[in-house]
């Protein structure tokens, strides 16, 4: 589904996500802790004390990796032949046209890679790419992960004293792998099975409840729901006074014009939670229980129910309307705890600590990419702001983040699904939308902007939709190389000295593959 069917579901960019705390070791190793942890932190829309605590482990035990690691060689050596393209962590010349590979892996879990095919297909493809030169010994370097949890009483303080004195006491683990050929026909072999698949059929077992593709694949929850459509309002302005489609989550405080800017959009339709419709003229649906009376039993309806109704309406597309506005989305994530309490028979997640937070987190987060789906010009996502929480830094230091008022979980998901993230700021009689963010101010998303405020004007957002659109079109029309390039740090001249040799044999196989063939014979007689 992710890379046949190009199926693109948002990550869990959690602070300890794998691959983004493995890419800060890998950049520690090679150009520098500092540099680093910026560019982990640079990953997020807000940095909290769970990625302060990240960097400062990896900062620990990277230095004692450094001291382990041998001196002489060259980071991140690419093998590129029509057949394969791969990436080698570090490279250590040991003696004449020979060398020895390590393969970096941030992990407690050892053994696993003593299975892996990975350093035998490196050794493979790098000697069929260079042939004069061979790889001697192949090497795991694998660096632990120290996976303390914090306690419910617990300040964060006693918290990274625990883990500094864990960090003191664990190693960095070299593990050898004998080369075997046998691995590599067997790798070869799953990828020939695979390239010539033509059916996927679903497995289900008991993991599937927690995976993002779950509904694409077919897989439902056992209670069938059963839909009802809801009824849209007009499409027609309430009496006080071929766009590129857009997605956008904005926040700040109470009463900084959020509501009115988004009603400046074309032919708005508000789904409020609030009540906060006095000064917008849009048509609203208002998101609540339900309650009726019928004798002596009372029927509820919650609202999240209501809100899935509405969203399951909208996707017929049997209306007028060109812009979606929700308003507001933490509202919505109460409602959707409280539906789930319902259907899970509890009245806290603590109850079932195990199930329940990721039930809840899935539902909503599930419903919302629905809505995001939606084949609307824009989509206009607004929440209230959050300054309650201090983060302390490694140095001990307290800062004040800035960021909607939603769980931190949740709302890294959903800045993964929008153009945009952006804070509305009133200031006297100045309101902006700004595109600023940094450690302490939540901000970001996958539309590239250059401007860091604008007035909070709907034509001064579309003017930076279409700059930024035409940046990434201008982008994406330059030629591109067919094989990555890379800039690869070293710290010898021998390491250069593989470097430039490498490109030229690469040159040389290039040139050689479009010569006839009776001059590439003449070439290599020449050469032996």
């Amino acid at each position: 589904m992710r890379y046949l069917d190009k199926q693109n579901i948002d990550e869990e960019l959690t602070a300890d996500n794998a691959l983004v705390v493995g890419t800060m070791m890998h950049e520690a190793l090679e150009i520098g802790m500092d540099k680093a942890i910026h560019n982990y932190f640079f990953k997020y829309p807000i940095i909290s004390d769970e990625h302060e605590t990240e960097a400062m482990k990896v900062e620990m035990i990277v230095s004692k990796a450094k001291e382990q690691l041998p001196p002489g060689g060259a980071f991140e050596v690419a093998i590129q032949t029509p057949d394969f393209i791969g990436y080698i962590d570090y490279i250590v010349p040991v003696g004449h046209n020979e060398y020895d590979i390590y393969d970096f892996k941030y992990t407690s879990k050892f053994d696993r890679y003593k299975y892996s095919a990975q350093l035998h297909l490196y050794k493979y493809f790098f000697e069929k790419a260079f042939p004069r030169r061979k790889i001697r010994d192949l090497y795991y370097f694998l660096i632990p992960k120290v996976g303390i949890r914090q306690k419910a009483d617990e300040s964060i303080i006693t918290y990274r004293q625990r883990i500094r004195k864990e960090c003191e006491l664990v190693g960095v683990n070299v593990m050898k792998v004998n080369y075997d050929p046998d691995k590599v026909i067997k790798s070869l072999l799953n990828i020939k099975k695979a390239m010539e698949a033509k059916k996927f059929p679903t497995r289900e077992n008991d993991y599937c409840f927690f995976c993002e593709y779950r509904e694409i694949c077919g897989i439902q929850n056992n209670k069938k729901e059963e839909k009802i459509m809801f009824q849209l309002p007009e499409n027609k302005r309430r009496t006080i006074s071929d766009a590129p489609r857009r997605t956008i989550w904005m926040y700040g405080a109470p009463f900084s014009g959020k509501t009115t800017f988004a009603n400046g959009f074309p032919d708005p339709l508000m789904i409020n939670t609030d009540g906060n419709t006095k000064y917008v003229d849009a048509p609203v649906i208002r998101i609540r229980d339900e309650v009726k009376q019928s004798g002596r039993i009372t029927e509820r309806t919650y609202a999240w129910e209501i809100f899935k109704d509405v969203i399951a309406t909208l996707e017929l597309k049997d209306n007028t309307f060109k812009t979606i506005v929700v308003d507001l989305l933490e509202d919505l994530y109460e409602h959707c705890r409280l539906y789930m309490y319902s259907e899970l028979n509890i009245t806290h997640e603590s109850d079932d600590s195990f199930r329940a937070w990721d039930k809840v987190t899935m539902e909503f987060l599930t419903t919302i990419r629905r809505l995001m789906n939606l084949d609307y010009e824009n989509i206009i996502l607004i929440s209230h702001e959050d300054t309650t929480k201090d983060i302390t830094k490694r140095s001990g230091d307290k800062v004040t983040s800035i960021k909607p008022n939603l769980r931190d979980k949740v709302a890294l998901k959903i800045a993964g699904m929008v153009d945009i993230v952006a804070r509305v700021v009133s200031e006297d009689d100045k309101r902006t939308f700004t595109f600023k963010s940094d450690e302490v101010v939540f901000g970001g998303g996958r539309l590239k902007v250059d401007r860091t405020e604008i007035p909070l004007d709907v034509d001064e957002l579309f003017n930076v939709y279409k700059a930024a659109t035409e940046k990434a079109a201008r982008s994406s029309s330059r030629p591109k190389n067919p094989l990555p390039e890379t800039e690869v740090p070293y710290f010898s001249e021998e390491a250069d000295k593989i470097a430039e040799e490498t490109e030229q044999e690469l040159n040389e196989a290039a040139e050689e593959t479009e010569k006839p063939r009776r001059r590439v014979r003449r070439t290599r007689d020449k050469e032996d």
